[in-house]
């Protein structure tokens, strides 16, 4: 059975058939009530790339979502001048010592039960686990305590939760429902920021020069960005290692570990669709599109278009990292999300050999996930 195929079908029944077979017709495609869907990935990263015609913050972008929840200074809905110079105060918060730093305070003890609990031969949820991992890890950005994971991470999910492929806004009842799930963590964040603690994230934020509006943005983006795609990924990883037969070869050669996450990330995608404006009149391809168009960048269709999982396969360079983007808005919090899949997947394969014993598709979803997948030693 082909589960990301079905991972795909239980999160969009329509939406996913539909992306697809757009990218069968041509490589750019005007869809009505959709936009300008781009299927190819040396055009998407040639949009990626192009940020005077190819905008975050016109009609139909990602700012007509966000903003609303969020407010206007968030990375996910910003250009320019101010985009950058936010990028810059906080990439300290993403070098390796900083993420090394915060995965180990964060990960270190619980990642140790999960060897201990696969060594042990009891089934293990990786959903569960990475889902608690995860909300950790945003306990540690915003300043909860780390017993509010779960908490944090179902902000998230409330959030994401919300958006679908064909809505290009939220109504003012959804609006008011992202806004109390961000809440939750926001909240937290904006007691650290106006301690200034350098032991947190905010008040770190506070120390490099980020105004509260800007930290707390800053905060939201975050939670948006690197929750589901993160609780997708790493199950889905380890599925495709397992499929594959390449759990038991990445424990006796750590050296292709690398390879493999970046082929199991173009293969998941966790970030299937991206959207953009056109600011300014232009072509993508053969296709001429106008001022206020809506541009739908398939990397679902872009990145999967090389093959089925094959981490001995080199990337084309249209492809490589496209799943984190491209250009001005290339993902700041790449280097965490590494550092947290590295992390997690060593901890897995301290324990091999495993099997995957018990394995369900979420249904209708924002990105493709397992609702469970459960792995045993052995």
């Amino acid at each position: 059975m082909n589960w990301e195929l079905k991972l795909h079908l239980a999160a969009h029944p329509v939406a996913y058939p539909l992306v697809r077979a757009v990218g069968r017709i041509a490589p750019v495609v005007r869809v009505p009530r959709v936009g300008v869907v781009v299927s190819d990935a040396a055009l998407a990263k040639e949009v990626l790339n192009d940020p005077a015609h190819f905008t975050k913050t016109g009609p139909g972008s990602p700012a007509d979502l966000w903003t609303p929840v969020v407010g206007p200074t968030v990375l996910l809905n910003m250009e320019g001048a101010a985009h950058g110079e936010l990028r810059r105060k906080l990439s300290g918060l993403f070098t390796p010592r900083s993420v090394s730093e915060l995965c180990g305070a964060v990960l270190d003890a619980p990642l140790e039960e999960l060897r201990n609990a696969l060594r042990s031969g009891r089934p293990v949820d990786l959903v569960a686990v990475v889902r608690r991992l995860v909300g950790a890890v945003i306990c540690g950005l915003v300043g909860l305590e780390a017993s509010e994971a779960v908490a944090a991470h179902l902000a998230g999910t409330a959030i994401t939760s919300e958006i679908r492929l064909g809505r290009r806004s939220l109504t003012p009842a959804q609006v008011l429902r992202c806004r109390q799930s961000l809440g939750v963590l926001t909240r937290p964040a904006a007691r650290a920021w106006a301690d200034g603690d350098p032991a947190t994230v905010p008040g770190r934020m506070r120390q490099l020069g980020l105004t509260e509006e800007e930290a707390l943005g800053a905060v939201a983006a975050f939670v948006l960005t690197g929750t589901e795609t993160l609780v997708s990924y790493v199950p889905r990883l380890v599925a495709l290692l397992h499929d594959f037969g390449w759990l038991d070869r990445l424990a006796a050669d750590r050296s292709r570990v690398d390879d493999a996450v970046a082929e199991a990330l173009r293969v998941t995608v966790p970030s299937p669709v991206m959207l953009r404006s056109v600011a300014a009149d232009t072509r993508i391809g053969r296709v001429r599109v106008r001022a206020g168009d809506r541009v739908v960048i398939a990397t679902i269709s872009a990145a999967t278009a090389l093959g089925s999982f094959d981490p001995e396969r080199p990337h084309p360079q249209e492809i490589r990292q496209l799943w984190f983007g491209a250009g001005p808005h290339f993902c700041l919090g790449m280097p965490l999300a590494q550092a947290e899949i590295h992390a997690v997947l060593g901890a897995v394969l301290d324990a091999t050999p495993l099997s995957v014993v018990d394995r369900s598709a979420a249904q209708r979803v924002l990105i493709p996930s397992y609702s469970k997948l459960v792995v045993r030693s052995g």
